[in-house]
């Protein structure tokens, strides 16, 4: 019999995952707020507490019900992603990706996500703030170099995420504008070979928080992230980094129900 109960409880995660219902609310335009510029992205990482594993299946079943309510409930507002990291970051297990033209609707979306029952065994690992912007330097660049940035990514899902946040030291803001510029050519040239199998969004963060840019990649080839990174160790700007991760998360994509499933576990 025991057995057999033990079997039920793994049943119900798919049939929780599948079944759940939340109110149904108009999704909020996500192909717009994950391309034009003037959208803040907001990154937030979470350590799940050691009182979390100590909870039998049908309680942690019960709060992850709550967090998919949350999460669905501020869609209509907010394009939200959600990746996996544990098991391959000792930094947190899970990632959220938040994009708003308002950022404190991302605010109110953490807020309700850290006082329900399931954040409250949430330990905040590090969040990060940016906006998206036009970019800086490639309208000044030669044209066969701007024709092959517009080149699409190799077809196919990117399984893989990696997060980096950037902060400039004080002499490469005091450079002219033009010698950014070239740096800036010599960077693009470089990370160019790894454009259709690493996918990159840039964040401006200056002002928000205390770094300069976030970083995002997808990739399914972590074996050409890692080329990409060690090319741009050897440009010029890469000189000016004061920060370069610290943390870097590593984790994977994953759909709110995938997430689910795993922490059910």
């Amino acid at each position: 019999m025991k057995f057999l109960a033990a079997i039920s409880v793994r049943l119900a995660v798919p049939v929780l995952v599948g079944l759940v219902m939340v109110s149904a609310v108009e999704a909020a335009d996500r192909d717009k707020l994950l391309s034009e510029p003037g959208v803040y992205g907001t990154f937030a990482a979470f350590s799940l507490d050691a009182d979390w594993g100590k909870q039998d299946q049908v309680a942690r079943i019960a709060q992850l019900t709550v967090l998919k309510g949350v999460v669905e409930q501020h869609r209509e507002k907010l394009a939200i992603d959600t990746y996996l990291l544990r098991g391959l970051s000792d930094h947190a297990d899970v990632l959220f990706r938040i994009h708003a033209t308002e950022l404190r609707e991302t605010q109110q979306f953490l807020l309700d996500l850290q006082g329900s029952l399931f954040g409250k065994h949430l330990t905040s690992s590090a969040i990060f703030s940016g906006l998206t912007k036009k970019a800086n330097y490639v309208p000044g660049m030669p044209d066969n170099l701007k024709a092959e940035l517009k080149i699409s990514s190799e077809p196919g899902p990117n399984p893989y995420v990696i997060v980096i946040p950037i902060r400039k030291d004080a002499e490469w803001w005091s450079l002219p504008q033009e010698q950014r510029a070239a740096m800036m050519q010599e960077h693009t040239e470089a990370s160019l070979p790894y454009s259709k199998t690493v996918m990159r969004k840039l964040y401006h963060a200056t002002g928000l928080d205390d770094l300069d840019f976030i970083t995002y990649f997808e990739t399914s080839r972590l074996e050409d992230f890692q080329s990409l990174i060690l090319a741009l160790e050897k440009v010029k700007e890469f000189r000016y980094n004061r920060r370069f991760g610290h943390p870097t998360l590593l984790g994977t994509v994953r759909s709110l129900d995938e997430i689910i499933e795993v922490l059910a576990q």
